[in-house]
């Protein structure tokens, strides 16, 4: 009488079904938490822009301004591209180059706020992403974030001929930008922390 063999199933042993399953929840589980840090990121950018625009408002203030912080703050006064400050310009080039040719003075205003706000947003998206819950992120955001934003107009800006050279402004003016970007920083470390700390706990 012949012997049937028996072959073993070709199912892979239970210890690697777990394995990959314990690396699948583990993708899933950083991208989660990177969905939520990038998604902190945009609100603390936001918070940040809030934070400086505020304290660049109030010396606008003492120095003499008298239009109100929302008509400020949303460039009621913009009603062409003669009018919008850096972000406007760097908004109309980008438009520009994408449309292939000029671009309206009614859209000076709207572009102007998009980009401000937009910049800011992704600018707090990358500290969410690179910081995430590190310990002191507010620390980290004010003396390394916010210079680094800072420096970066400085740097990409003169290439589009929107700002000057570095070099060509005084101390002081370069002083009160930084300053204000170190609120910008401090700011959206402050409240990158909280949220971190809540979605991630």
């Amino acid at each position: 009488m012949k012997q049937v063999r028996r072959y073993k199933s070709a199912r892979p042993p239970r210890s690697a079904v777990r394995s990959a399953a314990i690396r699948q929840n583990s993708s899933r589980s950083q991208l989660r938490n990177s969905v939520r840090l990038a998604a902190g990121g945009v609100l603390a950018g936001a918070a940040g822009t809030a934070a400086m625009d505020t304290l660049l408002y109030l010396r606008s203030r003492r120095a003499g301004l008298q239009e109100g912080p929302l008509d400020w703050e949303f460039s009621s006064g913009v009603t062409s591209w003669s009018d919008v400050s850096a972000p406007g310009l760097v908004g109309k080039r980008l438009l520009e180059g994408f449309m292939g040719r000029a671009v309206s003075d009614q859209r000076a205003r709207s572009v102007q706020n998009a980009v401000h706000w937009g910049t800011g947003a992704s600018w707090g998206t990358l500290l969410g992403l690179i910081v995430g819950p590190v310990a002191q992120p507010a620390l980290i955001g004010g003396l390394v974030f916010g210079p680094i934003v800072w420096l970066s107009g400085y740097v990409l800006l003169p290439i589009g001929k929107i700002y000057k050279p570095m070099w060509d402004y005084d101390a002081k003016t370069l002083a009160k930008d930084l300053s204000a970007h170190m609120v910008y920083g401090v700011t959206a470390g402050t409240v990158l922390a909280a949220v971190t700390r809540r979605s991630l706990s």
